[in-house]
């Protein structure tokens, strides 16, 4: 029995058994009970699966959307029996799953990756960590630093919560079938940030208002939200690309005044 990897799915079937070995590593080793619980994303035809049951220090569950993945895990996998859900991660309450703190894992699928990482910004306090392989391009712009073009949205928001770190990547043949992109493996770590110190909502309007327009100074791509005493500010001379993480929390509460 095998599983058609379909493409409104995103799926490309990781193969590469030392590869799966070494994602399932990255995931850091579990000593409290309190954090034992780790969910893990598209499981598809279990090659991380298999290495996250023989950890004896994690509390499995996962989640998979396509029946006949899930058919094939249950089928090959008798200890993902009660572990495994079958519903769209997007949509899936997870305060209905885990009652406490939960580490998240997987080879997501590339097509909603994006949206993978801002549902984990949403449950930032109750998951400590990721790991994760997506399109390399997404994981250099999540880890990357301000000055560069690859710098932008997501890369601020993740980074004000979280300490992101570029494992390693991962070639097209290492997957079925092969992907016309490479992948790369990322680790985010819950950083000590318990509040911004200005308003989250506003924070994230800045941030993606600055970088819709990323061509443009912050003062013009901004231009909705300043008021005469703010349009002096040097900070706003600058593209949305040369501000860190604090700059945007300073811009932000500028605003706020």
């Amino acid at each position: 029995m095998e599983v058609r990897a379909k493409k409104s799915l995103g799926q490309h079937f990781l193969t590469d058994q030392r590869i799966a070995q070494r994602i399932v590593e990255a995931l850091t080793v579990i000593s409290s009970d309190a954090e034992k619980s780790v969910l893990e994303i598209g499981p598809g035809m279990g090659v991380l699966t298999q290495y996250l049951l023989q950890r004896e220090d994690i509390d499995l569950k996962a989640v998979e959307l396509d029946g006949e993945s899930v058919d094939y895990l249950l089928a090959h996998f008798p200890g993902i029996q009660g572990r495994l859900l079958q519903a769209d991660f997007l949509r899936l309450p997870l305060d209905r799953v885990f009652g406490g703190s939960f580490r998240v894992i997987g080879n997501f699928p590339y097509n909603i990756s994006s949206q993978i990482f801002f549902k984990v910004l949403d449950y930032r306090d109750r998951i400590p960590e990721v790991v994760g392989m997506v399109q390399k391009e997404v994981a250099e712009r999540i880890a990357e630093k301000p000055g560069s073009k690859t710098y932008g949205i997501l890369s601020v928001l993740l980074q004000a919560w979280y300490d992101i770190e570029y494992l390693f990547t991962v070639e097209p043949g290492a997957f079925s079938p092969p992907p016309k992109v490479r992948s790369a493996v990322i680790r985010l770590t819950r950083n000590g940030r318990t509040d911004l110190g200005c308003d989250e909502k506003m924070f994230r309007q800045v941030v993606k208002m600055a970088f819709n327009q990323r061509r443009k100074t912050l003062r013009n791509a901004l231009k909705p939200l300043l008021n005469d005493d703010l349009r002096a500010l040097p900070i706003l001379d600058l593209r949305a690309e040369r501000l860190s993480v604090e700059d945007f929390v300073f811009l932000t509460k500028a605003l706020e005044r």
